[in-house]
């Protein structure tokens, strides 16, 4: 990623898109990418969604930022300066729902809760000058969002192995 001038004004295509593997070694996968804050994989863990490629953005959407998979493979991406979440069936590219808040700088989504039927939404006030900030005074807020009719899923936790010891990284089970 660049360097910002003004916060969501990064210089373009300056970053990469890296995968480390279970032995720890790293391999360049993309070169030229801007911010790749929304990254999630399918439920069987077969296809990895990149939000650069996620979905043709209408003007009102803005930047596409943070996104999460529910159970049924499909994408909720959050939209900064959008205000708002957007779930996506990625196989039809049909929006499918829209969730709008009263905040624009929407920055990412995670479902939670007992049964990951709540969806969580986090905001920021970066760039808000004091009157942007007296029409949104929620703006930095996180959000929950219940009655969605769907569900998330846990998080998928990296467990490579130490290439000196051998040894799990990160044993989620």
């Amino acid at each position: 990623m660049g360097a910002e001038e003004q916060p969501a004004e990064a210089q373009r295509q300056q970053g990469s898109l890296f995968s480390v593997n279970f032995n720890l070694s790293v391999t360049k996968l993309l070169r030229q990418v801007d911010i790749s804050n929304g990254m999630d994989w399918s439920l069987d863990e077969k296809t990895f969604f990149y939000i650069d490629v996620v979905y043709r953005m209408e003007k009102e959407e803005e930047l596409p930022d943070g996104m999460t998979v529910d159970t049924n493979d499909c994408l909720w991406v959050a939209f900064y300066n959008g205000g708002r979440v957007i779930d996506i069936d990625p196989v039809t590219g049909v929006r499918l729902q829209t969730v709008s808040l009263t905040v624009t700088k929407t920055t990412s989504c995670y479902f939670g809760g007992p049964d990951y039927s709540d969806l969580y939404v986090t905001s920021a006030c970066l760039g808000l000058d004091q009157s942007g900030r007296g029409q949104q005074p929620l703006a930095g807020s996180t959000f929950r969002v219940t009655g969605l009719g769907v569900n998330g899923q846990p998080f998928n936790a990296f467990s490579g192995r130490s290439p000196v010891t051998g040894q799990i990284l990160n044993d989620s089970k």
